[in-house]
């Protein structure tokens, strides 16, 4: 751990910023980037940058995640979520670096109705998971000693989110409707975070794909009622369904993880969704 070098792209959103905390207390050399300090769709840009920075590890935390946008700019997310990502993988084999590359449940089509395990077959059905699945590909394509973590309805008290988002409709409205036929992990980015330390810090290397996600299964609708009841705040939280409530994008509606892998290959203990979200909450009611 002393001697490597690591490189967090995409540092400035969710999970970039809870690493940045989660290695604040660490004696480990790291370089935190964004799209101005390295833009990861330029190709020599990026061999460059791991060259001359002697890059040991690459924590690839940039994504295109505007889910209903990327189905008119699909060229962009294919870009920063596949072609970028291919970029750096190629860039890492080259190096003989180590890649911690982040995935999402949208690599499938939600139909399941149990828990996703890694090697279940993928079918997304939106461009945004069908970048990230292309992504994922590429990743296992370019023979880079990689691990590959799969996360779902991610939320921080850094950015914006379904949390946020959420306690200030609450506050402004006083009556909210929310999706109650869809279900999946609420994901503490700080605990995702912690696992990806964990990870990096142990002996334990092991490449392939895993999945992370807080304990528990819940609707939307159900975590917007904890988080207006743990926030306090007064507000009526309705459940209405997917048709009533059209998007662009189709979401999968089972959005569940096997979990496993990463708790027996790496000795993560994942957290209750619940019980992040009331640590998450009191830190944004400071």
């Amino acid at each position: 751990m002393a001697n490597k070098t690591i490189l967090v792209t995409g540092s400035n959103g969710q999970l970039g910023s809870e690493l940045k905390d989660a290695f604040a207390n660490k004696s480990v050399n790291i370089i935190y980037t964004d799209v101005q300090e390295l833009d990861i769709t330029n190709k020599e840009a990026v061999r460059n940058f791991i060259r001359v920075n002697s890059i040991n590890l690459v924590i690839n935390c940039a994504a295109y995640t505007a889910v209903d946008r990327a189905e008119d700019e699909p060229q962009i997310s294919d870009l920063i979520n596949h072609i970028a990502v291919d970029y750096i993988a190629s860039a890492l084999k080259e190096v003989n670096g180590k890649l911690i590359h982040i995935s999402t449940d949208y690599v499938f089509n939600g139909k399941a109705s149990s828990p996703y395990h890694e090697g279940d077959l993928t079918s997304p059905i939106g461009v945004y998971g069908k970048t990230k699945l292309a992504g994922e590909q590429a990743v296992l394509a370019s023979g880079c000693d990689c691990i590959i973590i799969r996360t779902s309805w991610l939320y921080s008290v850094y950015g914006a989110n379904f949390v946020k988002t959420i306690m200030r409709f609450a506050r402004e409205r006083g009556e909210l409707k929310v999706i109650a036929d869809q279900v999946g992990s609420p994901t503490n980015a700080r605990d995702l975070a912690r696992a990806i330390v964990t990870i990096v810090q142990s002996q334990k290397w092991e490449s392939g794909i895993y999945h992370y996600s807080n304990e528990g299964v819940c609707s939307w609708y159900d975590f917007a009622k904890a988080i207006v009841d743990i926030a306090n705040i007064k507000c009526k939280v309705n459940a209405c369904t997917t048709a009533e409530y059209p998007t662009k994008a189709v979401r999968p509606p089972y959005s569940v993880f096997e979990k496993t892998k990463i708790k027996s290959i790496h000795g993560i203990e994942v957290p209750y969704w619940r019980d992040s979200l009331i640590d998450c909450i009191a830190v944004l009611n400071k």
